[in-house]
């Protein structure tokens, strides 16, 4: 069982951030639940499938995430609208939680995740080449990991789905944890100490140490391995954000621009870690992927 303090600020991620009164208009759909995308130690790990009646063609895998914790009961229909509303395919990903599961075990099902949507993309109706990543926080994070790590497939995989890539195409989230090792300012390691100390259990066990400290959050902070050839990224962050300080989107972004990729971020003055009527931002996400996955020039929002 999850702490009481995790699930309280996991409900605050997903639901507050992700609120359903997020489109005033309903297009229909069809939800498909807990389709098997992979499986871990024995248990199935799921997603679930939103098809509208309408679809443009392109897909967004949607990062079911607070503090890497994960749950199918989390997942929010009406977060989906702003998508669906558009013609979006969107795949609710459900991942291996902590405290069973660390960082570095999740981040597997979210390429086995990627993978598994474009082996079947056909099925659902998704080109391969139009795939969107969307998330808050954790999810955040899971989603900037697969922009800049996503990998192409093993031509001689055993299993089919491991031929597939496991790259997107565009990237849409709200404040998202970026570089472990300097949290707020240079130099300041919250690798399960410090500011995130009560996620320790995320970790994992090579938290323990601040040598072994200093390797995990290498590998697992984005910001190492930003490239010329990442995807376009939008990132939404409040300002008086005590949880992921805003710092983290800042130098992100100051990183991806230096590097020529095509990286924006929205400030939210004085908003913390999530905030009442993000139901437009989520248009805003939608507006972004519509410039980099359909080619469609967004309405001018503020």
């Amino acid at each position: 069982m999850i702490p009481t303090f995790k699930r309280v600020l996991f409900v605050a991620c997903i639901f507050v951030c992700f609120g359903s009164a997020v489109a005033q208009t309903n297009a229909p759909f069809t939800r498909t639940e807990d389709v098997i995308y992979g499986r871990k130690f024995g248990t199935a790990l799921t997603l679930d499938v939103f098809q509208p009646d309408k679809p443009n063609g392109a897909g967004i895998a949607y990062m079911v995430s607070g503090g890497w914790y994960s749950s199918h009961e989390a997942i929010n229909a009406g977060s989906m609208r702003p998508f669906l509303n558009r013609g979006y395919t969107v795949f609710a990903v459900v991942h291996g939680s902590q405290p069973k599961f660390n960082v570095t075990e999740i981040v597997p099902d979210i390429h086995r995740a990627l993978r598994f949507i474009r082996h079947n993309a056909a099925k659902y109706g998704v080109d391969t080449n139009k795939l969107g990543i969307t998330g808050g926080s954790a999810g955040g994070h899971l989603s900037l990991m697969m922009a800049v790590k996503g990998e192409k497939g093993g031509a001689d995989a055993k299993d089919p789905i491991d031929r597939e890539s496991s790259e997107v195409q565009c990237v849409a989230c709200f404040f998202p944890p970026t570089d472990f090792l300097n949290y707020s300012q240079p130099g300041e390691d919250a690798v399960g100490v410090g500011t995130l100390k009560e996620f320790k259990t995320g970790f994992g066990p090579r938290s323990d140490t601040a040598e072994e400290r200093q390797k995990l959050g290498r590998e697992i902070s984005p910001i190492y391995f930003v490239r010329s050839n990442v995807p376009p990224i939008l990132i939404i962050h409040g300002n008086a954000d005590k949880l992921v300080p805003i710092y983290q989107a800042e130098q992100f972004v100051k990183r991806c621009q230096e590097s020529g990729v095509t990286a924006k971020l929205v400030v939210r003055d004085g908003k913390a870690h999530g905030w009442q009527g993000m139901e437009k931002d989520l248009e805003i996400f939608a507006d972004w992927f519509d410039e980099h996955l359909r080619g469609i020039k967004p309405a001018l929002r503020q």
